[in-house]
This record gives C-alpha cells, structure tokens and sequence, in this order.
C-alpha cells in the first residue's frame, strides 16, 4: 500500500531524527541522553578509581585498591604537582585516543574532554597526594611543532584543553609554550630513549606562565618523558604550580 509505505517511511526519518549515535561504536542512543554512549560502551569506558598511584597514575593489578603512591613516586619528585587521568591507554579508550587524534573524529574529542573534566574534578576534590589545584590559573596544551601540525592538521592536545576550558571555566594559553625541536615520535622509541630524544624540545613564555597556577593538558601519558619535559620547561619559566591532565594512562 503505496500510503502506508510513505507513512512509514515518514515514521522512521523522524524516529532516526530523534536519536543520536553512541560516540564509540556508531549505535543509535535515545534522544537528549546524558552522555553519547550507549551502555556497553559506557561501561567499557568507565574511569579509573583504584588501583593506581594519584601523582603519576601509574596502575597496579587490584582495580579495587585504594589509590597510593607508587615507590618511584615514593623515592623522587615529579616536575608536577597535581595529576588526573580518566582511564588506562588500552581498548576502547585507546581507539578514540586514535580516532581523534589521525582522523580527526571531533564527536570522540568531545566525548574525551567530558572524561577529562570528571576525571580533574575528582582528582581536585580528593585532596589527596597528587590532587590538582581546583582553580588552575591557565590552561596550557602539549604543542606540536610546527611541521607536525601542518601534516597533522590539528593539535589534538589543544582541543581538548579548549573543549576542557569550557567545561571547568579556565583560560586557555595555547601560545605559552611551544616546541622548538621537531622530534622523532615518542612512540617509536624505547622507553630509555624517550627523554634524551626530548632534550630542549619545549619553551615556555614567561610572561604568560611566570607566577601562574597551570594546567597542562596532554591527550596520552605513557613513560611520562612528554608531560615531564613539558612541565620542566613550564617551571623554568616560572610557574608556581603545574598540574597535569592527560585522557589516557
């Protein structure tokens, strides 16, 4: 029946008008929900809140466990003050680390800084070891150099610290520190290389971050050589504090 076709037809464009899509694996959600997930992915993406060291997020076996220092973290300082991360760089949360970062997939780096935000405001509110500042004065993001972004096309670093500025109500500082080398990726080396690799890779501006409270955003933490040199640089210039906030561990 050529009108009840039409009519059903009509139904279902405005039933697909009404949902959105999970975020992760492009399944239909109900419309207006909380979060662009649906239930099995939300649930693989639940946050990390045990198990792991609060000032450098290193993960132990027991999920479970009460947070608490590592024995590196026990033994020596960390160039960082304060630290937050939503969850372990693996599965799912790693292919939306991906997704955003080489293709591009701005829903998914919405949906990262959401678990950026959540995972800073509950490290803040626990005011324990390794609780970042609640009230960070800049927020800074992990820069590429130059031709890295032009290849790139974006700073996924810098993304996240725009989407995350909107969410907590800090100002964004994306010029406050750069990158002055244009290094061999992390991620193609071993862990003993990484840090000589970065050697004099960053810069901070002074004047931007001299006296300031910052909170410095990167997408993945690994070995830490990044987020330890980036911080370095920062406190050279003067910063008073630096915290850290990466969506993956």
């Amino acid at each position: 029946m050529p009108g009840l076709t039409a009519l059903l037809r009509r139904l279902g464009r405005r039933l697909l008008a009404a949902c959105d899509r999970c975020q992760a694996c492009q399944g239909l959600l109900p419309a207006h929900v909380a979060l662009p997930l649906c239930p099995a992915c939300r649930d693989r993406l639940a946050p990390r809140l045990g198990g792991f060291c609060p000032r450098c997020g290193a993960m132990g076996q027991d999920a479970a466990a009460t947070p608490g220092l590592c024995l590196d973290c026990r033994q020596g300082s960390r160039p960082w003050d304060g630290f937050a991360f939503h969850g372990r760089y693996e599965g799912l949360l790693r292919e939306l680390v991906l997704g955003f970062k080489f293709h591009g997939r701005l829903g998914q780096g919405r949906l990262l800084a959401g678990f950026l935000a959540a995972a800073w405001r509950r490290a803040a509110a626990s005011n324990g070891p390794g609780s970042p500042d609640a009230t960070p004065d800049l927020l800074v993001p992990t820069p590429l150099h130059p031709r890295r972004l032009a290849w790139r096309g974006f700073n996924q670093s810098l993304e996240l610290a725009r989407l995350l500025g909107r969410e907590i109500g800090a100002p964004l500082a994306p010029q406050a520190l750069v990158r002055l080398r244009d290094t061999v990726p992390q991620s193609s080396l071993p862990g003993r290389e990484r840090r000589t690799n970065l050697t004099g890779a960053f810069a901070a501006d002074p004047a931007q971050v001299a006296g300031r409270r910052v909170l410095l955003i990167d997408d993945v933490m690994t070995t830490g050589a990044t987020v330890e040199t980036a911080a370095q640089a920062l406190r050279r210039a003067g910063a008073v504090r630096v915290d850290v906030a990466v969506a993956a561990r």
